[in-house]
């Protein structure tokens, strides 16, 4: 019997069989009873020895979820035989947030292998890799990294080039994909492969727990990136607690996790905040909880919460509709910011210098909302901004305005932002004030993750607002405390968990 069952829909679809490989229809190999047994005949083995596993690969041309070539390879696992590709990958590279772990490390390798070419393409283009052997042999060392990371016969890689090169898609490709031409590359691709010794992925520990994390690929300014990610999983796998990135679509399967991480800006009206309702029904713990969501995201419930436990803030006032806008300037004078209470990342906020603007923008504002927030205008070169974790100070950043701005976020006319620069402090050498305040702050949220946004002003330290979904990115707001940072976000699910 051969080392390699080849299985494949069509008799045109089996490729040049190297003397190790044997063919079986997709057909037969779901049908046939015992094949366990059959394959113990075959070879030669006895039937109470222990059984050599064999080895599949797999061309059936579908192998989305339950298709016939997405049950050869779940029938292979469960039989014990090695096959390519996995389910794992087949699931993985369904959608962009299955596979989003893996780019940083592949457009790292893409960009220094375009930095060689003589002759780059220019144009969006798609390189096809035949077990990781590419249709451009100048990407040669990139295939190789992204077949390391999805072992499959055929994969695509659609590719950006640019300033910085981008992987676009990765996904599978199916026999009826390649056209007559690319078929010599296939078998000679095959009979190399198999050839060679199999070749296991690194061995890793499973995890006790998984971590769902959810995440928007298509997202501009999420509050984690990709490869920040990515070193939170590493760090997060190597104390027990297993990463996963999900996406919006993916609320049916979350009860399959242990802990959810939402990394999307959240909001009520919105699927991040199902998904935080969705986990605490199933008694997951979860950052940001349902409650956080609620409380942090409206800043009229903010203001009247610092208010009620005598937290400084600035010079507030609500405006419910245009009789409360005169009584507002009276008290606040100009300018003054206004606010609708759900903004983010400095959109929503406005500066009223005047009369005039401050009715145009107010009136605008009330379209969206039945109550905005008015505040007196208190400048300063730089917010604080505090993360808190479970009630303790989890880092300490100073986020500098915006250059030729009044906020840390400049938003122009076509959609592009600007942002200002930082400065992270080691907790020890941060202001106790500002962190007393804080930690104060995001205890009337709860006992999650928060961003605790402050103002250093010559009457003292007042809060701006407190955020349910603080950006958290390596070498910004981890640049003082390291990975304790990354640590001690671990040990809050785990403590929860075990």
């Amino acid at each position: 019997m051969a080392a390699w069952t080849i299985v494949a829909d069509r008799k045109d679809d089996f490729p040049a069989l190297p003397a190790n490989a044997g063919p079986l229809s997709t057909r037969d190999y779901l049908a046939t009873r015992d094949y366990l047994a059959q394959r113990v005949v075959e070879t030669g083995q006895r039937r109470n020895a222990k059984r050599r596993p064999g080895k599949v690969l797999n061309l059936a041309r579908d192998t989305s979820y339950q298709a016939r070539g997405y049950y050869v390879s779940l029938l292979a696992e469960a039989r014990g035989e090695k096959v390519l590709p996995s389910v794992e990958t087949i699931l993985a590279l369904r959608r962009r947030s299955g596979y989003a772990l893996a780019l940083p490390d592949l457009e790292e390798a893409l960009n220094k292998t375009a930095r060689r070419l003589a002759d780059p393409p220019t144009t969006t283009f798609r390189l096809r890799i035949l077990l990781g052997r590419p249709s451009d042999p100048r990407f040669n060392r990139l295939a190789l990294l992204v077949f390391d990371w999805f072992r499959a016969p055929m994969l695509e890689l659609v590719v950006q080039p640019g300033e910085r090169w981008r992987i676009k898609r990765l996904g599978l490709l199916a026999m009826g994909d390649l056209s007559p031409e690319e078929r010599p590359a296939l078998d000679q691709a095959i009979t190399r492969y198999l050839g060679r010794r199999w070749l296991e992925p690194k061995n890793r520990r499973e995890p006790r727990f998984t971590l769902a994390v959810l995440v928007d690929p298509k997202d501009v300014m999420p509050p984690t990136d990709l490869p920040t990610l990515e070193r939170f999983a590493r760090i997060a796998e190597g104390m027990g607690l297993g990463v996963d990135l999900i996406g919006r679509g993916d609320l049916a399967r979350l009860a399959a996790y242990d802990a959810l991480w939402i990394r999307e800006t959240t909001n009520i009206d919105h699927h991040t905040y199902r998904f935080a309702q969705r986990a605490e029904q199933e008694g997951m713990p979860v950052i940001d909880d349902p409650r956080s969501i609620m409380r942090c995201t409206n800043k009229v419930y903010l203001a009247e919460l610092m208010t009620a436990h005598g937290l400084p803030q600035p010079p507030t006032w609500i405006i419910a509709g245009r009789r409360d806008i005169a009584a507002a300037a009276s008290a606040l004078g100009y300018p003054l910011v206004l606010k609708i209470p759900d903004g983010s990342f400095s959109r929503g906020v406005k500066k009223a210098d005047d009369r005039a603007a401050l009715e145009r923008l107010a009136a605008e504002m009330l379209e969206e909302s039945d109550l905005i927030l008015a505040q007196a205008f208190m400048p300063t070169t730089f917010d604080w901004r505090v993360g808190v974790l479970d009630r303790r100070p989890l880092f300490v950043s100073q986020y500098h305005m915006a250059k030729k701005h009044w906020q840390i976020v400049r938003h122009d006319a076509g959609g592009r932002s600007t942002e200002g620069r930082f400065t992270t402090l080691p907790l020890a050498d941060a202001p106790s004030t500002v962190l007393e305040i804080a930690v104060k702050a995001a205890g009337l949220m709860g006992s999650g993750l928060y961003g605790v946004d402050l103002k250093e002003t010559p009457a003292g330290i007042v809060v701006i607002e407190v955020n349910d979904n603080p950006d958290l990115h390596h070498g910004i707001e981890d640049l003082a405390e390291k990975d304790e940072v990354w640590r001690r976000l671990v040990g809050w699910f785990l403590d929860r968990l075990r």
